[in-house]
């Protein structure tokens, strides 16, 4: 995809279908930059459709989604990747002609196999994925900054409109994010080793100390240091979201979990053996990794990972 052209980002009606941190954080960006009129929301809960609008992340509340994206020119999905069809299959046919359809998933396949057959003709269904969160979740955990500086991914179809693929990109860099283009089956692979992965990691040592019940009841959680303590932080993300992804970026995830375990088993035989030059030369090549993260601009050497005092939760 070539460079997008100059074009206005905002939107007289946006719909945000999810009001969780992504959905609460895209609302607060759209609010900050006013690259929308009016913000429609809807969530399941009514006490959340109650708190964003208290927050005042979102205009108007909705009870379902179907009445949310009425005359809506953006709408946004930031539910659960395992919701994304029956939402689509709800909203399809209340989008508006000439709508962007887009979500907020972080695996694109099942986005395009999942809403793709409900995409109504006229309506510009382009998938993307803001690379951008933390642990929270709920419309509580919401805040503007999250998406500066961030990537956001987006994944359009060989047919897709390219002004509306323009619009879309400059809105989310009117929202803080930088923004690059993949084919879904790339996107998904990349995102199993840079996100998935890691993640998976921190649920199953986590999940290994609870296991040693007299341990985690006492040593463990007493003498947690910055490396258990930042496996938890990624541990104690939404259930539901990483049950999701699991499941329908199971390929690219099992294929990723097979190289870990192969080079897990490298390691091994180092620390068998004695073998402190290996150790010693992975260990430097594992750090200058950490390095060119933050030269990329996509974290801070600063304590807690650079949060600011509302983000330490």
């Amino acid at each position: 995809m070539s460079a997008e052209r100059a074009v206005d980002p905002r939107f007289e009606r946006v719909a945000i279908i999810g009001l969780g941190l992504i959905g609460g954080s895209l609302g607060h960006a759209i609010k900050r930059a006013g690259l929308a009129g009016h913000v429609a929301g809807y969530a399941r809960s009514a006490e959340t459709r109650a708190r964003a609008l208290e927050i005042g992340f979102i205009d108007s509340a909705h009870e379902t989604a179907a009445e949310a994206v009425k005359d809506a020119d953006l709408v946004v999905i930031c539910t659960p990747v395992g919701a994304l069809g029956p939402v689509a299959a709800e909203i399809e046919p209340h989008l508006k002609r000439g709508a962007i359809l887009t979500d907020v998933g972080s695996v694109k396949m099942a986005v395009v196999r999942d809403i793709g057959p409900y995409v109504p003709e006229g309506v510009h269904f382009i998938p993307g994925h803001p690379i951008a969160g933390t642990e929270q979740s709920g419309p509580d955990a919401g805040f503007a900054e999250l998406f500066d500086g961030r990537w956001c991914i987006l994944t359009p179809g060989p047919g897709a409109d390219r002004d509306a693929v323009a619009r879309l990109a400059a809105f989310w860099q009117a929202c803080g994010s930088k923004v690059d283009y993949m084919e879904p089956k790339h996107h998904d692979l990349v995102l199993a080793i840079v996100s998935h992965l890691p993640h998976l990691i921190a649920y199953n040592i986590v999940g290994t100390a609870d296991d040693l019940e007299t341990v985690t009841e006492s040593e463990v959680i007493k003498y947690s240091a910055g490396g258990f303590r930042d496996f938890t932080r990624l541990a104690s993300s939404d259930p539901t979201m990483w049950r999701d992804i699991c499941l329908n970026n199971k390929d690219a995830i099992l294929e990723m979990l097979g190289r870990f375990s192969e080079d897990l088993s490298a390691m091994q035989r180092m620390i068998r053996w004695g073998d402190g030059e290996g150790l010693f030369n992975l260990f430097t090549r594992t750090r200058a990794v950490r390095r060119s993260i933050i030269e990329a601009g996509q974290d801070t050497a600063a304590p807690n990972f650079g949060r600011t005092p509302a983000q330490k939760k």
